[in-house]
């Protein structure tokens, strides 16, 4: 006996991250946030080229749809190869058969020519017809005009900006400073430090958070509509949604775990036609919020898209070989390790 719900939706990601797996020890061993980025993924992200960024896109997506997840919003950064990046991860999953929303995180960290070329892809892949939003990586990594350009540029093209808000300490000031430029098509990323309310959407990533130290982000204090993501650590959203009802129970002991599954449910906002996708689970109760709260283990058998086609078969994708993506994702990870 199996259930059928629609398809997951992750509302943030990182998809470059699907390589990050194994690498090496960083310099030094991080002990705040910021040495966090700085020794682990602004190494990292740096570091990804072509190929690197095609096969993470790959696997990652191929890892997705067998966890029934078959839309993503993600957020990139690969400041060494940044025009037509957006283009080469949409490619990649639409192969495999997963939706994108995709943004590139424009930042100040490699000075102002390297905003403007992360603005200039932006820019690119929207008027392209690319479906996505403006990224930026976060205020405390931007110059005030770049933030400005970046929510110009948005407005302009009628999207939101997808950007990282107060996720650490050092991001204290974003709320002062995005005050007047965020808007209700905005995805805020974390708010685990922000100081006031803003318009938007807030993408929840309680794994993430708590991998990194920075604090619980009380989610339900917001008068938001909430999301959830996993931050770049796999697209497993029913595993997220346990995480995110223990974290939430933690802080209200009244907390239902259908308050995490309407989190999960306002992912559709921007993807409703995975509303229509149909998810077959190895579990009878996988449409239940409350026995998916307590029941590890639980995987997708079968993916059939909102046009009918499969797209993935006994727990296995169909359009591409599982093996391949996997041998070549793992060729590309040593190609980066190497780099570190």
């Amino acid at each position: 006996m199996s259930a059928t719900t629609p398809g997951m939706v992750c509302s943030h990601h990182h998809l470059y991250s699907a390589l990050a797996r194994g690498m090496p020890a960083p310099p030094k061993q991080p002990t705040n946030f910021l040495e966090i980025l700085e020794q682990v993924w602004w190494r990292l992200d740096v570091a990804l080229d072509e190929e690197m960024i095609r096969w993470s896109a790959m696997l990652g997506a191929v890892e997705a749809l067998q966890c029934g997840t078959t839309a993503i919003v993600d957020h990139h950064e690969s400041p060494s190869r940044i025009e037509g990046s957006l283009s080469l991860i949409a490619d990649a999953c639409a192969e495999v058969g997963v939706r994108t929303n995709l943004a590139y995180g424009v930042t100040d960290r490699h000075g102002a020519d390297g905003a403007r070329r992360g603005l200039s892809e932006n820019e690119r892949f929207l008027r392209e017809g690319g479906r996505g939003m403006v990224g930026v990586h976060a205020a405390f990594t931007c110059a005030d005009d770049t933030l400005e350009s970046a929510a110009s540029l948005a407005a302009d093209l009628g999207v939101g900006v997808h950007i990282h808000v107060a996720e650490g300490p050092d991001d204290l000031a974003a709320g002062a400073r995005l005050e007047a430029l965020a808007r209700d098509d905005w995805w805020l990323v974390h708010c685990v430090y922000l100081d006031r309310d803003l318009p938007g959407t807030i993408a929840h990533n309680p794994r993430s958070n708590m991998n990194n130290s920075v604090g619980y982000a009380k989610p339900t204090t917001r008068p938001n509509r909430i999301v959830l993501g996993t931050d770049g650590i796999g697209a497993d959203m029913l595993e997220e949604a346990r995480l995110a009802y223990v974290r939430l129970r933690e802080h209200d002991v009244l907390a239902s775990p259908d308050t995490v599954w309407e989190w999960m449910d306002n992912g559709y906002s921007l993807f409703p036609e995975a509303r229509h996708d149909v998810v077959t689970w190895n579990y009878p109760h996988a449409d239940s919020a409350w026995h998916v709260a307590f029941t590890p283990g639980v995987r997708a058998l079968d993916v059939t898209l909102d046009s009918g086609e499969q797209v993935l078969h006994d727990g296995l994708p169909t359009r591409v070989d599982l093996a391949e993506v996997r041998a070549k994702a793992a060729e590309q990870a040593q190609r980066l390790f190497a780099l570190l």
